[in-house]
């Protein structure tokens, strides 16, 4: 029984520690998103490094249209939650399945090219095994269907 519950609590503890702390430094600083760090667990349309460099999502019409439609898409998802939403920057917070790691995607909207910047990264670890990558490309396909 003593070692049931001594599991039990390993457990509990693991899983809340896989969501790791929410980074003090996310939102744009003059339109840019902070870079990835030197970690394959990242991916952002800013970056100029091949391992981390995604596409920007495009939009036409207007930024407004745009971010109603991006948060329509985010409130559809599974285990999503938005934590800000302002007219310029979106930041999301996507938790895995299994053991409830948590990453950060982060939108900002640039009228000017009718682009959307956006940011995945891993809170923890180091690898991701290209999930915040696959988020993205998902993102961007389901994003070009609604309408």
């Amino acid at each position: 029984m003593k070692g049931t519950i001594g599991l039990v609590s390993f457990g509990l503890f693991f899983l809340c520690a896989c969501t790791g702390s929410r980074p003090a430094d996310l939102g744009a600083q003059n339109g840019r998103l902070r870079p990835c760090p030197d970690r394959p667990n990242c991916v952002s349309s800013q970056s100029e490094e091949p391992k981390h460099a995604i596409c920007p999502l495009s939009y036409q019409g207007t930024r407004t249209d745009a971010s109603q439609r991006l948060l329509k898409l985010l409130g559809s998802m599974p285990r999503v939650q938005v934590v800000t939403a302002t007219p310029d920057y979106i930041h999301a917070e996507f938790s895995s399945l299994i053991f409830r790691f948590v990453d950060d995607v982060e939108f900002v909207f640039e009228d000017a090219d009718k682009n959307i910047q956006i940011r995945s990264a891993s809170r923890l670890g180091y690898s991701d095994f290209g999930v915040n990558r696959k988020r993205v490309e998902t993102i961007r396909e389901a994003f070009e269907k609604v309408k």
